[in-house]
């Protein structure tokens, strides 16, 4: 049908039929973005809750696991003499937790002993996480670098920390500061392998983008390289810590006259296995709270990549 041949009815009824699917195509229009609605968030009392949930449910399979642990140690105790039982390593606990921190001429407490060494390991930490992440970012920023410095680091790497106490012990001529020097080289692996693969694992788009907008070196350095590899730079940091509280034991047994890994050594030899016991008890609660402590600065920092 040509347009002369439309009639006005025929025309007014085209014209019409738009207009007449409007409240249809409106009626959907409304029933979809109101299908896009979020649910009302919960309240603060159900996030309690659940968080409360969540900390019992872990703190009793926690609670499961040390009761299987205790009842293990005490039959592997029950047929010995000379190994103590749970009750007679917590029995000199509390009798070491008593005068933690004594000092007499020829004895100290065990709160001196962990003072000491704690401060060392942080001394040598610190060190550590100081030129393992400067370098690590620069060995994962430029490449040279990170082909010229590998191979030496993975050279480095394996040596055995007690390798490395003789020599720094004859250099320095001081037990205490080639302690420190062991806690620096071996904790400062971690962090700067870590800290060089994260800033060597930029997106490329990250890049494109900082060399579209010219970023200078201060720029890239805080807004692209450091946001990206913070997440590795935690994670090295926590393995540095938890290595460093290792190490500090074995280098206190070899030389010197202080610190938890002397308190160990001495009390073997006076064949009180019971104090050897308490202290390992303590190490482990320490490291446990220490390792805690960078976790949380992890999910402080980086909430949504790094979990431990």
């Amino acid at each position: 049908m040509t347009p002369r041949d439309a009639t006005p009815s025929a025309v007014a009824s085209a014209t019409t039929r738009p207009t007449e699917a409007l409240p249809a195509l409106a009626s959907t229009t409304d029933v979809t973005v109101a299908g896009q609605g979020r649910p009302a968030p919960p309240s603060w009392l159900a996030v309690l809750g659940a968080r409360l949930l969540a900390f019992a449910t872990a703190a009793g399979w926690a609670l499961v696991g040390l009761a299987v642990f205790v009842a293990l140690w005490y039959f592997a105790a029950r047929g010995s003499t000379t190994v103590p039982g749970p009750a007679e390593g917590a029995r000199t606990l509390g009798d070491l937790l008593s005068r933690p921190f004594f000092n007499e001429t020829n004895d100290k407490g065990i709160g001196l002993h962990l003072y000491i060494s704690l401060r060392r390991v942080f001394i040598g930490f610190g060190l550590a996480a100081l030129v393992g992440i400067a370098l690590g970012l620069i060995m994962g920023a430029v490449r040279p670098i990170w082909s010229a410095l590998n191979p030496l680091v993975q050279v480095l790497r394996p040596v055995s920390p007690l390798a490395w106490f003789p020599i720094w012990l004859y250099i320095l001529q001081e037990a205490a500061q080639a302690a420190v020097v062991v806690i620096f080289i071996t904790a400062l692996w971690p962090t700067l392998i870590n800290t060089a693969a994260g800033a060597g694992a930029i997106p490329r788009d990250q890049r494109n983008v900082a060399r579209v907008f010219r970023f200078g070196t201060g720029a890239y350095l805080w807004h692209v390289l450091i946001p990206n590899a913070l997440p590795h730079i935690i994670t090295g940091l926590r393995l540095s810590m938890g290595i460093g509280w290792m190490v500090i034991v074995a280098v206190e047994m070899l030389q010197g006259n202080s610190g938890i890994g002397y308190f160990i050594w001495n009390s073997y030899n006076a064949l009180e296995l019971d104090k050897v016991v308490a202290a390992i008890v303590l190490i482990g609660i320490i490291g446990l709270v220490l390792d805690t402590l960078l976790l949380r600065l992890s999910r402080w920092v980086t909430p949504e990549e790094v979990h431990g």
